[in-house]
């Protein structure tokens, strides 16, 4: 079995990647929960989610990010950031789907991903996406916000 990244790691590379586009601190105005659940598929195509702290490869691992805002005052053009593991593939699944993709962890674009290849534009292979930032517009007082992506074992 593979060890998954641990959820105190990736949640310290999640806060050390947030970002806020207003004046508000992050430290003072948002809390985030970081969770990770084997995501189990049955017959009919209904999904469960399992808490799971290792996994072999192949399996489908989603990381949940729940950001709560822990002022009296909206939080506007908040910007968070979750990053892919090194030893996970990104699947290409997220929520909400409004998320961006990074392969450098700099430079960011709406999904999927492309390049040109011998002059032909071509999806940039999932397995080179190094993480998803999404915007929340609005997160109310109070409130939170839940962005989730999903990856894979290698």
């Amino acid at each position: 079995m593979k060890n998954t990244p641990s959820i105190k790691q990736l949640m310290i590379t999640a806060i050390a990647s947030l970002a806020f586009m207003s004046s508000v601190h992050a430290a003072d105005a948002l809390k985030m929960e970081l969770t990770a659940n084997k995501v189990v598929r049955n017959a009919q195509g209904k999904v469960t989610y399992l808490p799971v702290r290792t996994a072999p490869a192949g399996t489908v691992i989603q990381y949940k990010a729940t950001y709560t805002s822990t002022v009296d005052q909206n939080i506007n053009d908040l910007a968070v950031t979750l990053p892919i593991p090194a030893n996970m593939t990104f699947t290409g699944e997220v929520s909400p789907t409004s998320a961006q993709a990074s392969v450098d962890n700099k430079n960011y674009a709406d999904l999927p991903l492309m390049q040109k290849v011998n002059g032909k534009l071509v999806n940039v292979p999932l397995s080179e996406y190094r993480s998803i930032r999404w915007n929340i517009k609005l997160l109310p007082a109070k409130k939170s916000a839940d962005v989730s992506l999903n990856t894979v074992t290698d």
